[in-house]
C-alpha cells in the first residue's frame, strides 16, 4: 500500500459550535425521520375563459356571407354562360342551299304525298300548290309546274322573326339561286314559301324559293345548272 495516499488525521475534532443542537429524547438521541419531503404550494390554475359568444357569431356570419357571395358569383357566371350560349346559337348564321342534291328525292318517281319538310333543292312538282300539306314529286324531264331552286334554314334556336323578315329572306334565297339555260325556254315566276308562327313552333325553320309556271305542267326540264 502506498502510505502517501492516506490522508493525515486531523489535529483536532471539527468545530461544531455553529451547528444547531438537537434536543435529546428519552434515550438521549432524536430518531431520524423516515423521509423528508420538500414541497411548495402548487400555483392555482388560471381561470377558464368562458366561450366568447360574440366572436363565435361574428365568425359564423362571415362564413355565411362568404358562402352566399360565392354562390351568387357562381350563379351569375352560369347564367352568363348559358345566355351567351343561347345567344350564340340564336345568332348563328343560317344555311343557304342553291345546289340540287342527286337525286333530290328518293327514287322511284313519281312520288305522291311528299310533305313540305321533305322537299329538297332540285325537286320538281306536278300541279304544285305551295299551301298544300303534300305534293307529288316527279322527274324533272316530265311535265311539272314548279321546281324548288333555293332554301334558307334558320338556326334551331332562332326566335320567330315575323312574316315580313321571312319574306325578305326568301327573296334573298331566290336572288341567290343560279338558273341554267333551260330556264329561258319557259315563262317562269319566282314563288316564295315561309313558315307560319305555328309551324315555326313545330320546328319549321326553312324558307323556300320556287320557280313556277302559271300555265300548268309545262316545264319539261330542270331549270338548275
Amino acid at each position: 500500500m502506498n502510505h502517501q495516499d492516506i490522508p493525515p488525521k486531523p489535529a483536532s475534532p471539527p468545530h461544531t459550535g455553529s451547528l444547531p443542537r438537537v434536543p435529546s429524547g428519552g434515550n438521549g438521541s432524536a430518531p431520524a425521520p423516515e423521509s423528508v419531503t420538500w414541497s411548495q404550494p402548487l400555483p392555482e390554475p388560471p381561470p377558464r375563459r368562458a366561450p366568447n359568444r360574440v366572436t363565435f357569431w361574428k365568425v359564423f356570419f362571415v362564413v355565411v356571407i362568404v358562402a352566399v357571395a360565392g354562390s351568387l358569383v357562381w350563379l351569375a357566371v352560369w347564367l352568363n354562360s348559358s345566355s351567351g350560349a343561347d345567344k350564340s346559337a340564336a345568332d348563328a348564321p343560317g344555311v343557304l342551299q342553291t345546289t340540287a342534291t342527286a337525286p333530290a328525292t328518293p327514287q322511284p318517281l313519281p312520288r305522291d304525298g311528299v310533305a313540305p319538310a321533305a322537299y329538297a333543292v332540285g325537286d320538281c312538282f306536278k300541279d304544285f300548290d305551295p299551301e298544300a300539306l303534300a305534293s307529288t314529286v316527279v322527274s324533272c324531264d316530265t311535265g311539272h309546274s314548279a321546281q324548288l331552286v333555293a332554301t334558307y334554314s334558320y338556326p334551331a334556336a332562332a326566335a320567330y322573326p315575323g312574316a315580313d323578315p321571312l319574306k325578305a329572306k326568301a327573296l334573298e334565297a331566290c336572288q341567290a339561286a343560279t338558273l341554267g339555260p333551260a330556264a329561258n325556254q319557259f315563262h317562269l315566276n319566282y314563288q316564295r314559301s315561309f313558315p307560319s308562327s305555328t309551324s315555326w313552333d313545330s320546328g319549321d325553320r326553312r324558307v323556300d324559293c320556287y320557280v313556277t309556271a302559271d300555265t300548268g305542267n309545262v316545264i319539261t326540264a330542270s331549270v338548275l345548272p
